[in-house]
């Protein structure tokens, strides 16, 4: 038989190790060992995303305390981009407490956040980080948003879709949208012909979860989309409606 892998095994002194290498090598100044000792304390009898909160919270108690000084710091370890569709949490599992580093410290900062999330994004995500810039600055997220959805980039366009979704596992709930959704619509359309599944799949996702939240409105919109003759966009809405009954 097989082992047994848990994920949550990953967040835990091994991380801690992991990252206090690669910090020190851009900050000497860093705390390895206390860092790696409260890390190892801290994620005792925590679930997989208490544990990265906890390890986001004391890369905050130990970087320093100038947010843009230390997010210069996380954004030097980040390494080369992820040049395929998956990996994202295999290889590059480490950087979720880097992402919940920026979402719980960083909005106060838009301009150096919303960067680092694209940075984030392009080896592990920031589906997650996003979401409370989105309600805090909704016209500025979204115009960034848009620039994303038009990106060579395949990660930022799919983040474009992924980070927007009303329903999003795994994070909390984003209403801001649900009785005027057209803005995000207005997104998924630059969309919809997308090319590259690992997009594909999150817009037809992302569909899904309108089905549930604003029916009406969204039943507009893949009545429109199944029009089209663009092989993409309905291999999107066929995804998207999978579960609906005839």
């Amino acid at each position: 038989m097989g082992t047994i892998f848990s994920i949550t095994e990953k967040f835990g002194k091994e991380l801690a190790e992991l990252l206090a290498e690669k910090i020190s090598e851009v900050f000497a100044q860093f705390p390895n060992e206390d860092f790696i000792n409260d890390v190892d304390f801290a994620v005792m009898g925590k679930s997989y995303t208490q544990r990265i909160d906890a390890i986001a919270d004391l890369l905050h108690k130990h970087l320093p305390e100038s947010y843009p000084k230390a997010l210069s710091v996380l954004m030097k370890i980040l390494g080369e981009p992820n040049p395929n569709e998956t990996g994202m949490f295999t290889y590059y599992y480490w950087l979720m407490p880097v992402g919940k580093f920026v979402e719980k410290f960083g909005l106060e900062d838009l301009e150096i956040s919303l960067k680092s999330i694209e940075e984030i994004t392009k080896r592990n995500t920031g589906e997650y980080a996003i979401r409370p810039y989105i309600r805090k600055y909704p016209k500025e997220v979204l115009a960034k948003m848009s620039e994303w959805a038009k990106s060579h980039d395949f990660h930022l366009r799919r983040l474009a879709s992924e980070g927007l979704r009303p329903k999003l596992p795994w994070a909390s709930k984003l209403d801001t949208f649900n009785d005027t959704p057209q803005p995000v619509f207005e997104i998924l359309d630059l969309l919809r012909e997308d090319d590259v599944k690992f997009v594909k799949k999150s817009v037809a996702n992302h569909l899904t979860d309108w089905l549930k939240v604003n029916k009406e409105q969204v039943s507009t919109l893949i009545r429109e989309w199944s029009k089209s003759p663009n092989p993409n966009t309905q291999w999107i809405v066929r995804y998207a409606t999978r579960k609906i009954k005839a």
